[in-house]
């Protein structure tokens, strides 16, 4: 069997020229083993009908391997020749030909300097890629941040918000009275306050 992985060939057919070949062979080994079992059989049942016949089965086995055997050196020898014209001029591309999908290499070839390049550029325009992506996932981190946040900002507007009207509501207009008021107040903005620094140290750390 040919050495040669006839690539572009697969690509075409589907199997490899060789795999095609050695079904080939096979078959004809498979069809010449039956044929020769149909024979040996014939010839049984014709001597089975000749009285005094002195030829035994064994005999007829020897005499069918032994033509089994001629048959499969004679076969093998023209079956080496039938496979090297097959590969080489059956099976085989023409290496002017192009398959339809490779056309496009017809109508802008490449040198190796150009493949180069090409190949260094795709790598540059990966790692870009790969930057951008890390880029955007660092900014949907900030903009999240930034939700919470001004999550906790518009907690805060509305605390003071009920302060002041809390103020109105109880006439509290007084410097020093609103400042009671909001001593009372003061834990609630400790505790949003403390909630918003261990919120900032978490994203920091992830």
């Amino acid at each position: 069997m040919s050495v040669d992985p006839m690539a572009y060939e697969a690509q075409f057919f589907g199997f490899t020229p060789q795999t095609c070949m050695l079904r080939t062979y096979i078959a004809f080994q498979d069809y010449l083993f039956e044929v020769t079992q149909a024979v040996e059989q014939v010839i049984l049942r014709k001597l089975d009908g000749i009285p005094g016949c002195d030829i035994s089965p064994v005999q007829i086995r020897k005499c069918t391997e032994k033509f089994l055997g001629f048959m499969k050196g004679r076969f093998d020898s023209l079956f080496g020749k039938m496979e090297q014209l097959f590969l080489q001029l059956v099976l085989r591309i023409p290496p002017n030909v192009l398959l339809p999908e490779d056309k496009a290499q017809e109508m802008h070839p490449c040198g190796e300097k150009e493949f180069q390049l090409l190949q260094r550029e795709i790598e540059e325009l990966q790692e870009r890629y790969k930057t951008e992506a890390r880029a955007q996932q660092a900014l949907l981190a900030e903009l999240e941040e930034q939700k919470i946040v001004q999550a906790k900002l518009r907690q805060t507007l509305a605390l003071f918000d009920e302060l002041e009207n809390a103020g109105r509501d109880q006439g509290t207009s007084d410097f020093r009275e609103s400042l009671a008021f909001l001593v009372q107040n003061s834990r609630k903005l400790q505790n949003i306050r403390d909630s918003v620094e261990r919120e900032g140290k978490r994203l920091k750390a992830s």
